[in-house]
């Protein structure tokens, strides 16, 4: 049983956390903006896909985005530019304010699995919203770059003659949508947690629309 100490302390920092601003507004109109491109990237993709399988298997129509394979590509395009666009700002911004530095990094590899476990068995603590353990550190960096793979990716297949040099990191064309999808994905994996992290600690999801 926590001591009455342990306990005032908890309610100190979440009250504080409560007052102080978290997420700045840049980040939150950033963090929306990538969600919605990411989703219309991923519903459409999947509805690419379907039309020229990337691995031996379809997925239902009910969460594909676009009807057939031009109307996918269609959205696909215009979601991406708007991904580029937003990403770098928000990426921009964590770099040049220092914030990934104080939020992110560095990342303990044991301090992350221990984490996992304790979030896992429902002992890791939430008392202050504005430190991230270290296997948010870990997850949120991880998608960072698999965000920066699957643009790169995507540029390779999207222009394999005019970007033959990038398209060589990834192997070949059919290669690169291999990398394409699975850092898909990756990135799909960790909206699914992400979410679902988020309902079960609405704190956090309140804190990401009024920053505070």
């Amino acid at each position: 049983m926590a001591s009455s100490g342990s306990y005032a302390a908890a309610v100190g920092a979440t009250r504080g956390g409560a007052r102080r601003v978290i997420h700045p507004l840049l980040v939150r109109l950033t963090h929306w903006v990538n969600a919605a491109a990411i989703l219309v990237m991923i519903g459409s993709g999947l509805e690419i896909h379907n039309a020229y399988p990337t691995l031996p298997f379809v997925v239902p129509k009910v969460v594909t985005l676009g009807g057939w394979l031009g109307g996918a590509l269609q959205w696909h395009f215009a979601a991406m530019w708007v991904l580029v666009a937003n990403g770098l700002v928000y990426f921009s911004y964590g770099v040049v304010s220092g914030r990934f530095a104080r939020k992110l990094w560095p990342i303990s590899l044991r301090e992350a699995a221990r984490d996992a476990v304790a979030a896992a068995r429902g002992r890791l603590s939430h008392a202050d919203p504005t430190l991230y353990n270290a296997a948010q550190k870990l997850l949120y960096s991880g998608v960072i770059l698999a965000g920066f793979v699957v643009v790169l990716s995507g540029l390779a297949i999207w222009k394999p003659v005019q970007l033959q040099v990038l398209g060589l990191l990834f192997g070949d064309f059919d290669e690169a949508r291999l990398v394409h999808f699975w850092a898909m994905a990756v990135i799909l994996g960790f909206l699914v947690l992400h979410v679902g992290m988020a309902l079960a600690f609405p704190r956090s999801l309140v804190a990401m629309i009024r920053g505070r």
